[in-house]
């Protein structure tokens, strides 16, 4: 009666739930590479790391002992043998409806997990939008799972237990899954939270001039309308972010970095360049923070590499970052033939070297997080430019 209740009366506790038929699952692409990156890890039975240009490291392999995955009903434990996978399920603990007990282990021949990861790596190739998988969904039915993502409570889409072969350990590691197979995802989410506000000095704009500027509506109207200022001799320069709590946190990372991402914002909505490896090669050409390079030191791609890291673990523009890590300490990337790297705290060189090397700045909408316009504030003309950040497809 339990199982007829929790999987019948309440389909809308599952995401992917299908309001059309109950027991069909739909998602797109993202929310299948969770499930796909679960079978294929595995099948595997291990876990390469990557380096910074999305290649496997061969020497660098985990073996896989466990995979863990929290879901809408319960935690569900994989336990990676040779031949078979011991699946333990333990359902919600605490319900004002129903109350599962741990259940009995379950035990399914490892190879089942292989062919859905092929079964579902040939559908999301192929499709678009929402589908369904019914091989798939009958599969993960089987063993009493109902939804394709990971709970959203929880801050890892999937936590894996590795044989360190270096140390001797087993460490339990949380990791998001990041997929090349549908649409690319942010690194940092563009809001108000994410504006640069830049004082306009060398010209004293007029309120034609400024409603001149404001009116340009091309294509690539936050270029054009910076190059306009730069025609009445206007000069952009950084003044602060308009979130007190996003500045403070790049200052926490480093004091220096506010001033050296306003300006990578300011070149990437000046010039044609958007990925962060090169906006960060042409600041630091300029050197605005007068850095001596004399010992050659990168000050400038050092820094950098620190905040895409902060980010990737944790950082957040409106929520005050401490420097701790989030219980996600790193990345699963499904490539797009299939192939599954890592990239963790673990390998934090090339982890970096992966969050730099494929990222780009990106333009978000000027009018929802209202930047990219003239203003005044007393005598004084101001100009806001937004950060955000995707990786690349």
């Amino acid at each position: 009666m339990w199982k007829d209740f929790i999987v019948d009366r309440e389909p809308h506790r599952f995401l992917g739930f299908n309001p059309k038929n109950p027991m069909m699952l739909t998602g797109n692409k993202g929310e299948w590479s969770e499930l796909y990156a679960l079978f294929k890890i595995i099948s595997d039975r291990k876990l390469f790391a990557g380096d910074g240009q999305l290649n496997r490291i061969d020497e660098l392999a985990f073996p896989v002992l466990k995979v863990i995955r929290t879901e809408s009903n319960g935690i569900f434990e994989f336990s990676v043998q040779d031949d078979f996978v011991e699946i333990a399920h333990k359902g919600v603990e605490s319900s004002s409806l129903f109350n599962l007990a741990k259940e009995e282990p379950l035990r399914i021949p490892t190879e089942r997990f292989g062919e859905m990861a092929r079964i579902l790596l040939k559908e999301m190739k192929k499709a678009s939008g929402a589908f369904a998988v019914d091989e798939v969904i009958d599969f993960i039915n089987s063993y009493k799972c109902h939804s394709l993502k990971a709970n959203s409570t929880v801050k890892s889409d999937i936590d894996i237990v590795l044989h360190d072969l270096r140390t001797g350990t087993t460490p339990q590691l949380g990791f998001s899954i990041k997929s090349q197979l549908g649409g690319a995802s942010t690194l940092l989410n563009a809001g108000r939270t994410t504006n640069f506000i830049y004082k306009i000095t060398g010209a004293s704009l007029s309120e034609l001039q400024i409603n001149e500027i404001n009116a340009i509506a091309t294509k690539s109207k936050i270029k054009d309308r910076i190059e306009r200022i730069r025609g009445f001799s206007g000069n952009l320069e950084y003044t602060r972010t308009e979130s007190a709590v996003f500045g403070n946190n790049l200052t926490l990372i480093d004091s220096a970095l506010p001033a050296i991402l306003a300006e990578m914002v300011k070149l990437f909505f000046s010039a044609t360049i958007s990925k962060t490896k090169e906006l960060v090669s042409k600041v630091s050409a300029a050197n605005p923070i007068g850095y001596n390079f004399d010992t050659k030191h990168p000050f400038y791609l050092y820094k950098v590499k620190r905040l895409l890291t902060d980010i990737a673990l944790g950082m957040m523009p409106a929520k005050v970052w401490t420097g701790e890590l989030e219980a996600t300490g790193g990345y699963l990337i499904v490539k797009e033939g299939g192939e599954i790297v890592c990239y963790h705290i673990y390998n934090r060189n090339e982890f970096e070297d992966y969050l730099l090397n494929n990222t780009k700045f990106e333009t978000a909408s000027s009018s929802r997080h209202d930047f990219g316009k003239v203003y005044k504030v007393g005598d004084q003309c101001f100009f806001k430019l937004n950060l955000q950040i995707r990786f690349l497809k």
